[in-house]
């Protein structure tokens, strides 16, 4: 599975860049572990809370092609910089915030944009740009396995930390742990790896943006991940209150979004090996199917820490998989010299989708008292997001020895 990153120059490159976002989702990631005590200590509301977070959700996307942009531009180094700044600074003054207006500046803006900034379309960009083609799959399942390799870290120690310190001092905490990824952007950006030459043509970012819009397989990814964003948003920010809706205790909350990041490890290294032997959009399309199934059997189950443990562990296998053939698609349709761009615009539907997920999340619980419309709008989302990733044009995967 690691056999096209035996180069010491590819694996530092990867593991920099997994290291960095596993820092910057994993702290996003556990967002939702705040909801609760935040609410029980400003008064503010879930409502008010969720839409912050909603906010929050829309802004990560938007941030992701303008940062892809400006690190296709002047490179990836000083965009990495800033983005893990402005999440410390998002963490570090929320606990100072008294309104919704200041939530949403401070969660909803600052956060999101630093958490943003030093995310997918960055990270993938300038991995993609400094390796070879063979490594590139690979390479972004590790790097996606690193924010899944995040949450399984840091959501039960920021609940253990909530705990300790009340959720003002993990907030600080929080900021504190951010600023761990600075060292590594160099060893991402640093000047011993240089970009490798790819020789594609350099259209400029605007006409690359134009052209893809026009193309109608770019298209139907766009619409498949705007329903992965929804689904991922309205769990990582609610899946605590339905907990809480249950009876069981917060802790299984933050275990069951360890167990998501734990499996997605996993998944993510596979999704990064099967999109080097079948189709990206049939690996896509099974990962979606598998959600319908999942959902399904969750709502049919008894609500104990167990059924949420193992319903963590089935969804985290696909996760935040999806972003490896994602990207793969993008890279395969249009290239890597603008991927960040184009990718950072795909992560843009994804959190079109992610805003809505976790704010009809909370008007669902407050105007209807659960979840229940929001866990069917998921399944049929997902049933949808597998059917419209076939019709994509994709070239078959050839074999080792064909290419050879």
């Amino acid at each position: 599975m690691f056999r096209t990153l035996r180069r010491p120059d590819a694996l530092a490159v990867t593991l920099a860049a997994a290291g960095i976002l596993a820092i910057t989702m994993g702290i996003r990631q556990s967002q939702g572990l705040f909801i609760s005590p935040m609410n029980t200590s400003t008064g503010l509301g879930i409502a008010t809370i969720s839409f912050a977070l909603a906010i929050g959700q829309f802004t990560w996307g938007a941030i992701q092609p303008i940062a892809g942009a400006a690190a296709d531009r002047y490179g990836p180094g000083a965009v990495l910089i800033a983005g893990v700044l402005a999440l410390a600074l998002g963490s570090a003054i929320t606990p100072f915030i008294e309104s919704s207006f200041g939530l949403t500046v401070s969660l909803g803006l600052l956060f999101a944009m630093g958490s943003g900034a030093a995310s997918f379309s960055v990270l993938i960009g300038a991995a993609a740009q400094r390796l070879p083609l063979e490594s590139r799959g690979t390479a972004s399942g590790v790097i996606n396995a690193g924010g899944s390799f995040g949450q399984f870290v840091f959501a039960p120690l920021l609940q253990k930390l909530i705990q300790l310190t009340g959720w003002m001092g993990a907030m600080w905490a929080m900021a504190a742990m951010t600023l761990l990824a600075l060292p590594l952007i160099n060893k991402l950006t640093g000047t011993q790896q240089q970009p490798v030459q790819h020789h594609e043509e350099d259209t400029g970012a605007l006409r690359a943006i134009r052209n893809a819009l026009k193309d109608r397989s770019y298209i139907l990814l766009h619409a498949g991940f705007f329903t992965c964003g929804f689904h991922i948003a309205f769990l990582v920010t609610h899946l605590p209150g339905e907990v809480d809706l249950c009876g069981l205790p917060p802790s299984v909350a933050s275990w069951s979004l360890a167990i998501i990041g734990l499996a997605n490890i996993f998944g993510s290294l596979y999704a990064g090996a099967w999109i080097s032997r079948y189709r990206s959009k049939h690996v896509l399309a099974a990962m979606y199917g598998s959600r319908v199934l999942l959902i399904a059997l969750y709502l049919m189950l008894p609500k104990t820490e167990w059924t949420f443990y193992a319903f963590a562990a089935g969804l985290g296998f696909t996760w935040l998989a999806t972003v490896p053939p994602t990207a793969s698609i993008v890279g395969k349709l249009f290239g890597v010299r603008y991927l960040a761009t184009l990718f950072g615009m795909t992560l843009l539907s994804h959190q079109i989708g992610g805003f809505l997920g976790a704010w009809l999340g909370g008007l669902s619980l407050t105007m209807l008292g659960d979840y229940s419309w929001m866990w069917y709008a998921d399944m049929a989302l997902a049933a949808f997001a597998a059917l419209v990733n076939l019709p994509i044009k994709e070239a078959p995967i050839k074999p080792a020895t064909a290419a050879a």
